[in-house]
């Protein structure tokens, strides 16, 4: 069973690389970015009956630095 979690900074954190994204996009002639915001996304192959708790403690204990970072989990249909 496939899972993808996206992990994303939390409104309010500094994105220095989100800031490089914008400023080398504007560089490159792309005007009409306004923002943007770098995060990660895993995909995990897990066992069936794998339970959305479950993958919320990956999260919470390896996968998201919860401080800082708010995390999705997406369950492949």
């Amino acid at each position: 069973m496939k899972v993808t979690v996206k992990v994303t900074l939390k409104n309010g954190v500094l994105d220095p690389q989100g800031k490089a994204i914008s400023h080398a996009l504007h560089s490159l002639g792309f005007d009409g970015v306004n923002d943007a915001r770098q995060g990660k996304m895993i995909e995990l192959d897990v066992a069936e009956g794998t339970t959305e708790d479950q993958v919320k403690q990956m999260c919470e204990k390896l996968l998201a630095n919860t401080v800082i970072e708010d995390y999705q989990i997406e369950f492949a249909a």
